[in-house]
């Protein structure tokens, strides 16, 4: 299914058709060849956007923290508004509805917010890696068994980022600003190399090499981001405040 969507995304140059094709697998970073034909569809301007947004995410993500939540929000209620809205034949109008419900909606409920898309970008991640990992392994048939049942990472990655989001605040939006900034600006950085007609061939041919080749490109950028944003002072306004009685 999401070569077809990709190759109409391709067709359309819409945005919205790029990003629910490509998340429309939990492991999508794990199969390099459909994320390929997704991103050579995207054009250089959002290729530049998610690049420049990634970079901010990965190495600001803590000291911007509810600003990028209400941004991811909203993003989350456009595009699945938008998937959802196809079914009537209303998706930009769904997708604005959704957008600026989430976003509105997260503002009171920040800490919950955190938690919950900190939660998902966990399943995510343990989604790729669980994936990925399953690529290394000599068994084709067990690997191939292993990688259908990635929604066990999934559930292992939701629950460890979900709950660090109540333990270990800091830990937790570092985490997964840095591995979210970075999953986004390497697909806007390989977006805009795909756009080069003399290098296609040569980045497609690199990157589908093997299944564990975007997974280790968006991990690198990750740990940076990590060291980085550790390495910040913490701010007054970073974290949530408690109120006592």
């Amino acid at each position: 299914m999401l070569p077809f969507i990709a190759q109409t995304a391709f067709e359309n140059n819409n945005v919205f058709e790029i990003i629910t094709g490509i998340f429309s697998r939990g492991d999508a970073l794990a199969h390099p060849a459909d994320l390929m034909a997704a991103l050579r569809s995207m054009s250089i301007v959002w290729g530049a956007i998610f690049l420049t947004a990634g970079l901010v995410c990965m190495l600001n993500g803590y000291k911007f923290y509810k600003t990028i939540i209400i941004v991811v929000a909203a993003s989350v209620g456009a595009f699945a508004g938008y998937a959802l809205g196809k079914q009537i034949e209303a998706a930009y109008v769904v997708a604005g509805c959704l957008s600026l419900l989430l976003a509105v909606g997260c503002w009171p409920l920040m800490k919950y917010a955190v938690a919950l898309i900190g939660g998902l970008a966990g399943a995510f991640l343990g989604a790729n890696v669980w994936s990925a990992s399953s690529s290394l392994i000599g068994d084709t048939s067990h690997a191939q068994a292993m990688a259908h049942n990635y929604w066990i990472g999934a559930l292992i990655g939701l629950l460890i980022i979900g709950m660090l989001s109540f333990i270990l605040f800091k830990v937790a939006v570092v985490l997964f600003t840095s591995f979210g900034g970075s999953t986004i600006a390497v697909m806007g950085a390989i977006a805009l190399l795909l756009q080069v007609p003399a290098w296609q061939d040569a980045v497609s041919t690199s990157l589908t090499a093997h299944p564990i080749v975007v997974p280790m490109l968006i991990a690198v950028p990750t740990v940076i981001g990590l060291i980085m944003q550790q390495s910040q002072p913490a701010t007054a306004n970073a974290k949530p405040t408690t109120k006592t009685v």
